[in-house]
């Protein structure tokens, strides 16, 4: 397995968007088991040598029927945090839709959608969009500046609702 960020970087567009696609996968079947990652980030998908995508670390998940974290708790990278985790709000699967499409985003313009100090990044991901990724790379096929805008949408509503119409989003963009 290959656990570093920054072998994303090294692999093409076409790379990019199987990854993604199967990383969506992934969080369909997590989302079907009723568990909310919480913490999807790049450092978090691996790689194995055959081509599977392992999504790791679920230290801060959820499983949706528990109440063992609060309401008010902010857990997460704050890069890849979706709003409603900034304002302590109860987080369902779509808030992983979120981290999945920033992660999209920095795999395919090599730079995360929100940065800065945390305060700054909070501020961001609550009020700014960032700028089209094919914008930053003209590689990066035109269809994917629509999905991903769809899985970091503002509100959880206006994402896509789970994690299937995200990767069928993504496969129909490829």
């Amino acid at each position: 397995m290959r656990p570093r960020e920054y072998l994303f970087y090294l692999l093409g567009i076409g790379d990019v968007i199987e990854v993604a696609y199967k990383c969506a996968r992934a969080l369909e079947y997590a989302a079907q088991q009723g568990v909310i990652h919480r913490d999807i980030k790049p450092a978090n998908i691996m790689i194995t040598d055959a081509g599977e995508v392992k999504i790791t670390d679920f230290g801060i998940a959820r499983i949706e029927s528990s109440s063992l974290t609060q309401a008010g708790a902010v857990l997460g990278t704050p890069s890849y945090m979706s709003p409603e985790q900034f304002m302590g709000q109860r987080v369902d699967a779509r808030s992983d839709l979120f981290s999945a499409g920033a992660v999209l985003y920095q795999f395919l313009t090599g730079e995360r959608p929100f940065s800065g100090a945390a305060t700054t990044i909070m501020h961001k991901v609550l009020s700014v969009d960032p700028p089209a990724p094919s914008m930053l790379n003209v590689q990066t096929p035109k269809p994917f500046d629509e999905v991903i805008a769809k899985a970091m949408a503002k509100r959880p509503e206006d994402r896509f609702q789970t994690a299937r119409e995200f990767a069928d989003a993504i496969h129909l963009a490829a």
